[in-house]
Formats: structure tokens, sequence, C-alpha cells
């Protein structure tokens, strides 16, 4: 075990799987640190928040100074490139916004599909915004940016069950829409570290799981040099870490984690459905020889648990990981975390944010 370490050490050592003096902890609290801008008495709108780029950074640079996380992710919604290739968003004042009209209806939408303007709308927000809360925390903490993949952008963009549907009856009108979204993301990619400030990207792939599509499925409209491996070289040649986050039931961790390579992967676990993937079955599988994982504590909780049951939650996470790591012969690779983002609402318990940080930090210790 290494002596005291801060965060940044931490972190690059658990990428390197080295010895650290403890598990990394970072709650995928995003929207829900709007709460901590100062002057709006903890009712500062989402829709105020995510159309602000200022607002949408002080959010994580107050929320690194409350709660004390190891990293920082600057995760916005997964409607942000929708709203922009034309879909209608809707925004409540505290939960996570959605898409209620598609931004066309009919194949040939997918065939006239324009890359938008990314200085502009909520794009432009999340560039700026990134920017932004990166630089104030450069040497506080490792932070990143966070985007939706090809896939996920365009079902974001056209509903999910249409898509699918596409894929089956009009697959090249599909193709000839994922490569302008593809070129979107790349564009955002550097824009996103123009200044070298964001030391990585974690990209969204929710539907790398075989709960929807199948590996020759996946493979074929995103899982593929054409669409995926372009993002993730675009972020590799702009300086950024590749990272994945999946919070499905079922991910394709075979193919996210072994054929693409990433520094973090970033997941959920649902026990009551077969076959998901616990913290156990991930390391025993070899998946935290090869990156970083990180999960997978049920986001539901940090609205309805007592911090009572959010500590002995987190604790019983820790111990389990230690365990397995230990029998794998681990020293690091693995973050405590939830498996997707804490709600935004104003309900969520934000002492249960801090309950996972500050069990992780009294028992994360892995002395194998």
């Amino acid at each position: 075990m290494a002596e005291k370490m801060n965060h940044i050490e931490r972190t690059m050592a658990s990428l390197a799987g080295e010895p650290i003096d403890r598990m990394l902890v970072y709650p995928l609290a995003m929207g829900v640190l709007r709460r901590l801008v100062p002057g709006y008495d903890g009712k500062l709108s989402y829709k105020d928040w995510s159309e602000n780029p200022k607002l949408f950074a002080q959010a994580f640079i107050e929320g690194q100074k409350y709660f004390d996380f190891d990293l920082a992710i600057g995760l916005m919604d997964l409607s942000v490139g929708a709203a922009d290739f034309g879909a209608k968003v809707r925004m409540d004042d505290q939960n996570t916004p959605f898409v209620t009209d598609a931004a066309w209806d009919t194949v040939e939408g997918y065939e006239t599909l324009e890359v938008p303007d990314i200085t502009k709308g909520r794009s432009g927000v999340l560039i700026e915004g990134t920017q932004i809360f990166c630089g104030a925390l450069k040497d506080e903490a490792v932070c990143t940016g966070f985007l939706e993949g090809p896939l996920l952008t365009l079902t974001q963009c056209a509903h999910a069950e249409k898509v699918f549907m596409d894929m089956n009856t009009s697959p090249s009108a599909i193709h000839k829409a994922l490569k302008v979204i593809t070129d979107y993301n790349c564009d955002m990619v550097t824009a996103m570290n123009k200044n070298r400030l964001s030391a990585g990207l974690a990209w969204d792939l929710l539907w790398g799981n075989y709960a929807c599509l199948g590996d020759k499925e996946y493979g074929e409209f995103e899982g593929n040099d054409k669409y995926l491996g372009r993002v993730i070289k675009a972020t590799n040649d702009s300086g950024q870490a590749y990272i994945v986050h999946n919070c499905s039931d079922l991910p394709h961790l075979q193919t996210q984690t072994n054929t693409f390579h990433p520094v973090v992967n970033s997941m959920a676990w649902y026990p009551l459905i077969a076959g998901s993937p616990s913290p156990t079955d991930v390391i025993k599988q070899g998946y935290a020889d090869k990156c970083l994982i990180a999960g997978v504590i049920e986001t539901q909780g940090f609205i309805r648990w007592s911090k009572e049951k959010m500590e002995k939650t987190t604790m019983n996470l820790i111990q389990e990981v230690k365990t397995a790591m230990c029998e794998r012969g681990l020293k690091s690779t693995y973050a405590i975390s939830s498996g997707c983002e804490i709600p935004p609402t104003f309900t969520t318990k934000m002492e249960n944010i801090g309950a996972v940080v500050e069990m992780t930090k009294k028992y994360g210790q892995i002395p194998c």
C-alpha cells in the first residue's frame, strides 16, 4: 500500500495498476451539483444550468470543494447532440431532459442530416463549460469531458425503437446518418480539448449491450472503425484518454474493453437480471487487468436510502472489490462509483454522496 496520495497521484497510479493509498472514489454526481452554485439557494433550474457555460462549470468546481472527489467528469445529459440536430427536448426544473419530438420522422431525414454549428446550442455550452471547470481544477483532480457515442446520439435524435426498426428496413440511410454524427463527434472532440485542459473524454455507449443488440448488429452500427473507431482515434489524437460509460444491464464487455481499449470502463450492475456482471464477475474475468473499472452503486439509493444504508452499501462494495482484486493479484484499477448518473432532482440526498466518499476514504485501502 502506498503512502498518502493526492487526487491526481492516486488516479494516475490506479490507471497504471500501481499500489495506491486507497481506491478512487467518484459517485457520478453531475447535474445534481448545480444545487451548490452560490446565489441560487440550491434551486438553480436544470435549464438555466445547462444553457450557461459558467453555471455549468461552476457546479463542478463547487462539487469538488464540497465533496473532495478524486475525479471530475463533465456530463450534461444525453440529449445535447440530439437537440442541436433538431430534436425537441423537454426541460424540467429538476429532472434530466428528454426528447419529446424526433428531429425527423421519415427515412429521408437520416439521409439529409448535416453537422450543426458546435459553437452554438448546448454543444457550445458543453465545450466552453468543460474548458472552464477543467482549467479551474487542473491542479486538483483529473478532469474529463463527456459525450454521447454515435449510435446513442442517433437514437436520441430519432427515438430508439424507430432506429432499431430502420436498421432492418433502411440500413443504408442509418449509415449515412451515423457518418454525419461521427463527423459531429470528432468536431466535438477537437473543440473539447482545444486548450489541452481535458485529460480524457468519457463516451456513453449505451447500446453496446446484449439486451438490445448482438455483437453483429452492434459491430455494424457503432462498434467498427468507421464510427466508434474514428471517435476513439480522434480522442487519443487530441491528447485525451478514451473512457467508456455504459449503464446498461448486459454490456458488451469483450468488445468495449478488449477490442477498443479504454483506460476506464464505467458500468452498472443489475442483480435481478440474469447475466448482469457484478464487480466480482468483472474482476475475475480479467477486465480490471486491462483498464480501471468504475461502479456500481444503485443510483436510486441516493434518493431513497438513509445515510446509514448508503454507508453500509459502500462498505459492502469496497469489501467485495478488495476480495476479488486480492484474489486476482491486483493493486488498484477500481473506482467506487455509482452505476449511472446520480439523479439531478432536488430530492437527491447530498449526504448520501458524501457518505460514499467518506466510506471510501476510511475503508478503501487494499492491503492484500
